[in-house]
């Protein structure tokens, strides 16, 4: 679902960037609320990638002490990790919610959509991201969906 959500919006946001670069250049006229959208989209977009990349397993990590580590310093080193992640992801939420409330009622010039959306995004990432993290602490390792171990090239 968030998938095709970042799909959707990353096309309209060629669309509406093409529609006015060819307006612009071509016919001298475009699209005012086309820079506005495209950047309300953006960041929606790198937001719910941020979600569907730790849903997946596919932030980055370096593991190169820690692949040295016994099995079992490595599972609780592993959950110590998750608890630092979450509270990172909580410390997003508490501001991103006070930033969403703080700029609610201001509009944006041309679209006049709430500048309040831009921090919703991160609210609602936060908020997903806390939740993944949660599960990943109360279910055991073996329930999980765990990422494809490969071998990258030298």
């Amino acid at each position: 679902m968030l998938n095709l959500l970042m799909v959707v919006a990353l096309v309209a946001m060629i669309a509406l960037v093409f529609t006015n670069v060819v307006l612009r250049y071509g016919f001298n006229s475009g699209i005012s609320i086309s820079v506005e959208l495209s950047r309300f989209l953006f960041v929606w977009v790198i937001f719910l990638g941020t979600v569907v990349g730790l849903m997946r397993h596919e932030h980055l990590s370096v593991t190169t002490f820690s692949d040295r580590l016994p099995q079992k310093v490595q599972g609780v080193l592993r959950r110590l990790v998750t608890l630092a992640m979450l509270g990172c992801c909580l410390m997003l939420v508490k501001g991103s919610y006070a930033q969403t409330l703080l700029n609610w009622s201001d509009r944006s010039p041309i679209s006049g959509i709430p500048v309040g959306v831009f921090y919703l995004a991160a609210l609602i990432a936060g908020v997903l991201m806390s939740l993944i993290l949660i599960f990943r602490l109360l279910t055991p390792r073996h329930l999980q969906s765990l990422p494809k171990n490969t071998e990258m090239a030298p």
